[in-house]
């Protein structure tokens, strides 16, 4: 099966944990749903988002983002048809923004509007990398 990978990035509006932990149950049960994956990385002034998964389900679940409340100027940084997952284990995977993603100043100074996509692609993929190394630590005998 042809997969669709799609990366975006929006400003939370009205930003809180509350808000957050609904988003991310929503994201969760519909990705479940929809056999898509991915992470969204979060910061107060930031959402970046990797969605990955059958082309017609990445793409709906794109549309219900662009017109939920929560996100405001959502802005598509990526797009490409992929053979793997970056994320294949997760509905969802959720991460604070971490010193490798932009600085608020960045963000305020138009940043995403400057991003390439192998910036945004390069957040991922540390970001999957860093499971990695986390599930290795843990499968090592003590």
């Amino acid at each position: 099966m042809a997969l669709h990978q799609l990366i975006y990035a929006s400003q939370p509006f009205g930003f809180d944990n509350a808000m957050l932990a609904g988003i991310l149950l929503d994201a969760r049960r519909c990705n479940t749903r929809d056999g898509i994956t991915g992470a969204l990385i979060v910061r107060g002034d930031i959402y970046i988002q990797l969605l990955e998964g059958p082309k017609k389900k990445v793409e709906a679940c794109y549309t219900r983002i662009r017109q939920d409340d929560r996100h405001a100027n959502p802005r598509t940084l990526m797009k490409r048809s992929i053979k793997t997952r970056l994320f294949p284990d997760w509905a969802m995977k959720d991460d604070p923004a971490q010193s490798w993603v932009w600085s608020i100043d960045d963000v305020r100074d138009g940043a995403v509007e400057r991003a390439t996509e192998d910036e945004a692609l390069g957040f991922f993929t540390r970001l999957a990398a860093k499971d990695v190394a986390a599930f290795q630590r843990r499968s090592l005998p003590h």
